[in-house]
């Protein structure tokens, strides 16, 4: 009697390559995102950043300090594309500020946090 080996994680053979992907932002987007940052930290708001792409959505988090919780962060959920939008800025509580189907539309409510920023520096 021959015995198999216990096998603890068995790879699925029939995956399909849909779920192998992850999302990530693509040059414009990324130059779109950064632009708005690279303006809040030379206003003095914002010091980090972290991005995550995983399977279902890409992640450009906003830090303050490097050791905190992120004060925002700016998602991409392509299966939310045909409903309310695929980008949305997402506040440190979880609170959903803005969502849209065009990243610019979206980054838009960092310009008056933008303009706050500068009014306080004067």
């Amino acid at each position: 009697m021959v015995e198999e080996p216990i096998s603890l994680h068995r790879v699925a053979r029939d995956m399909s390559a849909a779920t192998l992907l992850q999302v990530y932002f693509d040059r414009p987007e990324l130059n779109c995102i950064l632009t708005v940052y690279g303006r809040m930290v030379a206003a003095g708001e914002w010091r980090d950043y972290a991005l995550d792409f995983l399977e279902e959505m890409a992640v450009f988090s906003i830090f303050r300090n490097a050791c905190e919780m992120p004060l925002f962060r700016i998602e991409k959920r392509p299966k939310l594309r045909q409903r309310q939008g695929q980008y949305s800025v997402v506040a440190a509580g979880g609170v959903i500020l803005k969502r849209g189907h065009e990243l610019g539309q979206v980054l838009k409510i960092f310009d008056r946090k933008l303009l706050k920023a500068q009014a306080s520096t004067e």
